[in-house]
């Protein structure tokens, strides 16, 4: 979603603390984001044009930005799979130092790959760090790539056909992606505003709708499979605010065609941020903005994670405005990813109603702030 505007900058500063400052550092998310100096970094503060392929690209100048790809996926024996891969870069400066060291940079990558295999009730996660220095990880717009070590995101000139290959010791995915709608701008027209009490703010579009085929492998066994895929892209400065906890973010695919993103902002006082938000995606690709006002997020069911916490694990969203009413419900209540920030992010389904009929769907929902520490 807007994903992790926050956690990337944790991430970052977490596992390079070599390379930034040696003062002491805040125990809350919030404090720790809103204490870094973001003098000298763009910021996301009026809207821009998007110019397609460029804005596939990186955009250096800002202090974070992710490519975030989700999936759900189908082996011809009917076998179920979601997957994630994501890469972020994080700067840890405004500006390049020049230095004759092909080591030295300014810029860190965090990738992260998951699976979640519905048969055998496993989910699986790596994690990768690496410096964008001496070829290890980086991001270029001519030709397209991304990558670190041989994960990578890669596209054609044309950005018609998108490749994704990730591998770990048990878990793997080599995917091509033919996006099936164009990129889809949220917010007003891709300034996307994350604080009702702030200037806080990132640029934000989607790819809602990705025909995807290939392979995922779990324990040295490959699966040939086939779904739809969703990329999330956003780039900023900003940080959280103080009064603002977490979020609960849903991508959904419906049967109809249509695609449904949304993000409830929670603050610390268990309220709803108003700048909470959404896009509605027909199937033609025409997009509507929504606000808090146009979508209600029931909690249905939760999970306790035997880390810590409690995470909601069954919602009903209703857009009375659409008619739509949709009950949301993960494939596996486990979904919890261990990195150097725990949070869940999970394949989902879909049932409910649109405007009177029946309609299902998948997709995939990440929610943060639920964490909570154990007393061992």
């Amino acid at each position: 979603m807007m994903r992790y505007w926050v956690l990337i900058f944790l991430l970052g500063l977490v596992h390079l603390s070599v390379l930034a400052r040696d003062a002491e550092q805040p125990s809350e998310l919030a404090a720790l984001l809103n204490a870094v100096d973001e003098t000298g970094f763009a910021k996301a503060t009026t809207v821009r044009p998007f110019t397609f392929p460029h804005d596939h690209g990186p955009h250096a100048r800002f202090r974070n930005e992710w490519w975030y790809f989700t999936g759900n996926l189908d082996s011809p024996n009917d076998r179920r799979f979601g997957f994630e891969l994501t890469f972020f870069r994080f700067s840890l400066s405004p500006k390049s130092e020049s230095s004759s060291s092909a080591w030295r940079t300014n810029q860190v990558y965090i990738a992260h790959l998951a699976v979640t295999d519905v048969a055998s009730q496993q989910f699986l996660t790596a994690e990768k760090v690496a410096r964008g220095a001496a070829g290890l990880a980086g991001a270029q717009r001519r030709p397209f790539r991304v990558w670190m070590d041989t994960w990578q995101i890669t596209a054609d000139a044309d950005h018609d056909h998108w490749q994704l290959v990730a591998d770990d010791e048990r878990i793997g995915i080599n995917l091509a992606l033919t996006p099936l709608k164009p990129p889809v701008l949220n917010g007003e027209a891709g300034l996307s505003r994350k604080s009702s009490s702030t200037d806080s703010a990132s640029y934000y579009y989607t790819m809602p709708r990705l025909q995807t085929s290939g392979t995922l492998t779990i324990d040295s066994v490959d699966y040939a499979v086939n779904g739809l895929s969703w990329l999330d892209r956003e780039w900023s400065t900003s940080a959280l605010a103080d009064d603002q906890l977490g979020w609960d973010w849903f991508s959904l695919q419906l049967s109809d065609g249509s695609d449904l993103m949304l993000y409830n902002l929670r603050k610390t006082d268990d309220t709803v941020d108003s700048a909470s938000s959404g896009t509605l995606t027909d199937p033609s690709g025409q997009a509507t903005s929504l606000s808090l006002a146009n979508f209600d997020v029931t909690v249905l069911d939760t999970w306790n994670s035997p880390a810590g916490g409690t995470y909601p694990a069954k919602w009903r969203l209703r857009l009375p405005a659409y008619q739509l009413d949709l009950t949301v419900t993960p494939v596996l209540a486990d979904q919890e990813l261990f990195t150097t920030v725990r949070y869940w992010e999970g394949a989902v389904d879909v049932s409910g109603r649109k405007d009177g009929q029946t309609i299902d769907g998948r997709g995939y929902v990440e929610l943060t702030g639920y964490a909570e520490a154990t007393d061992e």
